[in-house]
C-alpha cells in the first residue's frame, strides 16, 4: 500500500470516525427530547382535565342525570386522558392501563411517569391528581409509538449522511494526498535520475517552504556537497598521477642504466639519483596521505596551546637547519581542534620558509590572538602568484628548482579550513609573510 491511499485512509477514518460519534451522541439526545416533549404534552393535557369535566357535567345535566365518568379513555387527538372520581379499586382493567397503588396514592400526592402496555401498545402514562379536586385521579396517556417514525427517519438519515460523507471524504482525502504528495514524488523521480545517470548536478526541485521544501534543500545541498567531493576526488587524482609521472620515468630509465652495466663508473651517481627519486615519491605519497587526512573531520580535538606548538616546531627545524636563524615572538593563543593536524601545518609553513631562506637568514615566527605568521628572507612571492601558493601541486616557476611535491601549503590550508579558519599568504617587500589564522576559544582568547 503506497503513501498516498495510507493518507486518503486515514483521512477517510478521521472523518467517518468524527461522523459515528456525532451520530452516537445525536440520536439518543433527540430520542430524550422527543420524550420530553411528549412527557410536556401529557402535562399540559392534565391541565385540560377540568374542562373535559365540565363537558361531562353540562350534558348530564341536559339529560337531568347524575354526571358518570366514563371508564375508557377519551382520545384529544393522539392523547388519552382518563377520569378516576373514586380510586380505589386496583388491579387489572380492561378498559385502560391496571391502576396500581402507587396511583392510589398519587390521588393525594405527587404525580409520576411511567411506562405500560395496554392491548399490545406501549403507552408513556402520566398520573396526576385532578386540579382542584384532592382524592380524585386523572391520567393521560400518549402511545410511544408517536416518536417513532421520527427516530426511525433520524437514523437513516445519520446512517445515509455518514457513508455519503465518508465516501466524500475518501475521495477528497485521495485528491488532497496526491497534490500534498506531488512534490515528494517529483523529488523521489529526481533521486532516481540521479542514481540512475549518475549525475549529481542535475537540480533538485525545493520551491517550497515547508517540511518537503526542506527536505528538497537537504538533499540539494547533499548532493552539491557529494558533486564538490567527487570534483576534487577527481582532480587530486589527476594531479596526483602527473606528479608522479615524471619521477617514476626518471626512477624507471635510471634503474635500466643501472642494471645494465653495474660496473660503469656512473653507477653510483644513477643509484644516488634513484634513491633521491625514491625519496621524492616517497614524500610525495606521504602528502597526498596526509591531504586525503586531513580534509576528514576530526577524530580528536583538545584545547591546543598555537605558541607552544609553533615553538616546538621551531626547535625542531633549528636542529635540522643550523645556517637558519628562528626568532619567536609568541604570546600565549589557546586554539581548539586536532593537535596532530594543527602542528603539521604549522610545519609545513616553517619548512617552507626554511627552503626559502638563504644561508645565515632569518625565519621569523610570532603568533598572536589566534593568528601564526611565519616570515621569510628568501626571494619573495610575485603578486600574480599570491592567490595560487596554497593550491594543490601549484609550484611558482621558481620553485621547480627546488625539491617539493607542491602539497605542503595546500595541507596547510585544507588544515585551516577544516578547524573554521583560513590560510594565506601576505603581500610583502622582502621575503614573503604567509599566515595561519584559526579562531581562539572564547574563554581563554590569550594566556
Amino acid at each position: 500500500m503506497n503513501l498516498r491511499t495510507r493518507l486518503a485512509i486515514a483521512g477517510d477514518s478521521v472523518v467517518a470516525g468524527a461522523l459515528v460519534l456525532v451520530s452516537v451522541v445525536l440520536y439518543p439526545a433527540v430520542e430524550a427530547n422527543l420524550r420530553g416533549q411528549i412527557d410536556s404534552s401529557l402535562v399540559v393535557a392534565v391541565g385540560q382535565a377540568p374542562a373535559v369535566a365540565m363537558a361531562i357535567k353540562a350534558k348530564y345535566r341536559m339529560s337531568n342525570a347524575e354526571p358518570d365518568f366514563p371508564a375508557v379513555p377519551l382520545g384529544i387527538g393522539s392523547t388519552q386522558l382518563q377520569i378516576v372520581p373514586d380510586p380505589v379499586r386496583i388491579g387489572p382493567s380492561t378498559q385502560f392501563v391496571d391502576l396500581t397503588a402507587r396511583d392510589v396514592a398519587v390521588a393525594d400526592g405527587t404525580a409520576y411517569f411511567r411506562d405500560a402496555v395496554y392491548n399490545g401498545v406501549g403507552y408513556r402514562v402520566y398520573t396526576a391528581q385532578f386540579p382542584g379536586s384532592p382524592g380524585v385521579l386523572v391520567r393521560t396517556a400518549i402511545p410511544e409509538s408517536d416518536p417513532v417514525p421520527t427516530l426511525r427517519e433520524l437514523a437513516w438519515l445519520l446512517a445515509g449522511s455518514t457513508v455519503a460523507a465518508g465516501l466524500l471524504a475518501a475521495l477528497a482525502s485521495r485528491l488532497a494526498a496526491r497534490r500534498v504528495l506531488r512534490p515528494v514524488g517529483q523529488l523521489t523521480e529526481t533521486v532516481e535520475l540521479i542514481r540512475t545517470t549518475g549525475d549529481l548536478a542535475i537540480p533538485i526541485p525545493a520551491d517550497s517552504r515547508d517540511e518537503i521544501g526542506r527536505l528538497g534543500s537537504a538533499f540539494a545541498a547533499m548532493t552539491a556537497a557529494l558533486d564538490e567531493s567527487v570534483g576534487a576526488q577527481r582532480r587530486l587524482v589527476a594531479d596526483a598521477s602527473h606528479e608522479l609521472r615524471t619521477p617514476l620515468t626518471s626512477l624507471t630509465v635510471n634503474l635500466e642504466l643501472l642494471a645494465e652495466n653495474l660496473a660503469d663508473a656512473q653507477a653510483p651517481l644513477l643509484a644516488a639519483e634513484a634513491l633521491g627519486q625514491a625519496g621524492e615519491l616517497k614524500t610525495l605519497v606521504n602528502d597526498l596521505v596526509d591531504l586525503a587526512r586531513y580534509g576528514q573531520p576530526a577524530f580528536h580535538t583538545e584545547d591546543v596551546r598555537l605558541d607552544l606548538v609553533a615553538e616546538r616546531v621551531a626547535a625542531r627545524a633549528a636542529r635540522r637547519a643550523p645556517k637558519i636563524e628562528f626568532e619567536l615572538t609568541c604570546a600565549p593563543t589557546l586554539v581548539h581542534g586536532d593537535p596532530d593536524a594543527l602542528e603539521r601545518a604549522v610545519a609545513n609553513l616553517v619548512d617552507n620558509a626554511v627552503k626559502w631562506s638563504p644561508s645565515g637568514g632569518r625565519v621569523r615566527i610570532s603568533v598572536k590572538a589566534g593568528t601564526l605568521d611565519v616570515a621569510d628572507a628568501g626571494p619573495g612571492i610575485p603578486d600574480s602568484d599570491l592567490e595560487f601558493v596554497f593550491d594543490r601541486f601549484y609550484r611558482s616557476p621558481a620553485a621547480r628548482a627546488h625539491p617539493g611535491s607542491g602539497l605542503g601549503l595546500a595541507i596547510v590550508r585544507q588544515v585551516a579550513e577544516a578547524h573554521g579558519g583560513t590560510a594565506e599568504a601576505v603581500p610583502c617587500q622582502n621575503g614573503a609573510i604567509l599566515r595561519l589564522v584559526l579562531p581562539v576559544c572564547s574563554e581563554h582568547a590569550e594566556l
